[in-house]
């Protein structure tokens, strides 16, 4: 058994054991460390001494490099300046050269003013000699002019103004001749040509003219129908006449009624409502409205129908509806008893042909045909002329400028701007020019051409004068004594334009000047 005093022993020299194992381990730390300071200081002076080697190398290094670059600079330095000695070397040459150059041109120079003086003292003498000599010579004129004055009894000034009224009389009848003829070969050559375009055209349209009046007569089953469409009292008719606007006219002629009114849109839409109310049997007040309610909008459709048919059969497009619509109302007006829709249609084909033959732009032409009087169905609804309208129209809607040139030109409301639209006035004239094509008043007709003969006896010279061709000549007769040849143009020319002016007229007129040539001997 261990007693305590051997434990405290053991306990103590556990304890000894510890310390001096403890003191030992310190001194071998502290040493370890000595070491390490000590290389480190070793180190760091040999690392010292390298870089003071190094910093004594760079430092003779840059010594050198600066020294080659200085040296390096100096001698460039020595070539400028060798080269700008010798810019100014040769610039001061050229300056010298330039110097004798303009010395010697100076020199010339003064030579040349020398010799201009010279000259013009000697012009100047001899300006003095022509002048004297200018002298005498108007003074040798004019004892010349006395003399002639005297041998031919008149004066210079009298002989000047005769001399210039013999001049002036013969250059006006040379220029009226030259006009004349020149006017008469471009005609001869315009009319050829003109007239193989027109006839190409016309042969290839043919359009049937449909003629509308007044009256539309509306066939009954039986003239029992009649006091039907009467009514009690008169009601129907009176109700049938307020709705649609109409006369309704019913006589002793056997199974029919006539339709009377001035607008052919309102006619037709009573034509449409009376058939139907007779086919029906039932007419009264309220279906009255009702029939003729939807006869005008079966009109309107077939309006706007008939517009877009011709329109499609020319191949003309994107036509603004509010334009198709208002074309389509010339279906129902006439002009001289011509269908206006049918008018514009011809117009259309007749200038795309003559269009195609002189190689222009055949769909604007076209278009400007069909549109040109698209204002006449509107003149119903709005004030101003049909061209004032029409014009207003397509520019609201964006048409082309050849249109609306077009529509103004063909009443000479503005010049032709283009080529196209003298095609459209052309063909205008011809649509309502030919044969068949329009009806006119007796009334009016006699009138015109009675105000054609008075147009043209207004003018001095005229003795006499016939309209004929059913207006489209006029004969003019002047005094061969009062009227010379040489003004037989200006005088046609002069009536042609009074005409233009203050008559209208469909198509053209042609006015023939004639002058009598007489001699006249007697026999004693």
């Amino acid at each position: 058994m261990i007693t305590p005093p051997v434990l405290l022993a053991a306990a103590v020299g556990v304890v000894l054991g510890a310390l001096v194992g403890y003191a030992l381990s310190r001194s071998r730390e502290k040493a370890r460390q000595l070491r390490e300071k000590q290389g480190a200081q070793d180190e760091a002076s040999r690392i010292l001494e390298r870089a003071r080697e190094q910093a004594d190398s760079a430092r003779k290094a840059g010594e050198l490099a600066g020294r080659e670059e200085a040296f390096r600079l100096r001698e460039a330095w020595e070539k400028e300046e060798d080269r700008r000695r010798e810019e100014i070397e040769r610039a001061e040459r050229r300056a010298e050269e330039r110097s004798d150059s303009l010395d010697a041109r100076f020199d010339r120079l003064n030579a040349r003013d020398s010799e201009l003086e010279e000259r013009a003292a000697a012009l100047s003498d001899k300006e003095q000699e022509l002048a004297a000599g200018s002298r005498r010579i108007e003074e040798d004129r004019a004892e010349l002019h006395q003399r002639l004055e005297k041998l031919a009894g008149i004066s210079a000034h009298e002989a000047k103004q005769e001399l210039i009224s013999n001049l002036h009389d013969t250059a006006r009848a040379e220029a009226a001749n030259t006009l004349r003829e020149i006017k008469e070969q471009a005609q001869r050559e315009a009319e050829r040509e003109a007239r193989k375009i027109v006839a190409l055209s016309i042969q290839r349209m043919a359009a049937d003219l449909t003629a509308e009046t007044t009256v539309s007569v509306v066939q009954l089953p039986s003239d029992e129908m009649k006091g039907r469409i009467i009514g009690r009292e008169g009601r129907n008719i009176r109700s049938f006449e307020q709705a649609t606007g109409v006369d309704v006219i019913i006589d002793d002629t056997p199974e029919a009624v006539v339709l009377s009114a001035f607008d052919p849109v309102r006619r037709e839409v009573a034509r449409i409502a009376l058939q139907r109310l007779v086919e029906d049997g039932r007419i009264h007040p309220g279906r009255i409205e009702e029939v003729v309610e939807k006869a005008s909008g079966e009109v309107e459709a077939e309006m706007v129908t008939a517009a877009e048919e011709v329109l499609y059969e020319l191949g003309i497009h994107n036509v603004h509806p509010e334009i198709v619509k208002t074309l389509g109302r010339l279906r129902f007006r006439t002009s001289y008893g011509q269908n206006q829709l049918q008018h514009a249609k011809e117009v259309a084909l007749l200038a795309g042909s003559m269009a195609a033959e002189m190689g222009l732009d055949v769909q604007a032409t076209k278009r400007a045909g069909i549109l040109h009087d698209v204002g006449k169905g509107m003149t119903h609804e709005h004030e101003g002329t049909h061209v004032e309208l029409g014009y207003r129209l397509c520019k609201k809607h964006n048409e082309s400028e050849v249109v609306l040139n077009a529509i103004k030109a063909h009443h000479d409301e503005e010049p032709h701007f283009f080529a196209e639209t003298f095609l459209v006035s052309a063909a205008d004239a011809i649509s309502g020019s030919r044969p068949g094509a329009r009806r006119e008043m007796f009334e009016g007709y006699v009138k015109r051409l009675e105000k054609l003969e008075e147009l043209a006896m207004e003018h001095p010279g005229v003795e006499r004068c016939f309209a004929i061709q059913a207006g489209r000549e006029l004969r003019v007769m002047v005094e061969p004594d009062k009227v010379s040849d040489s003004e037989m143009a200006q005088i046609s020319e002069a009536v042609a334009r009074k005409i233009e002016t203050e008559l209208q007229y469909p198509g053209q007129i042609k006015v023939v000047v004639v002058r009598e040539t007489r001699t006249v001997d007697f026999a004693r």
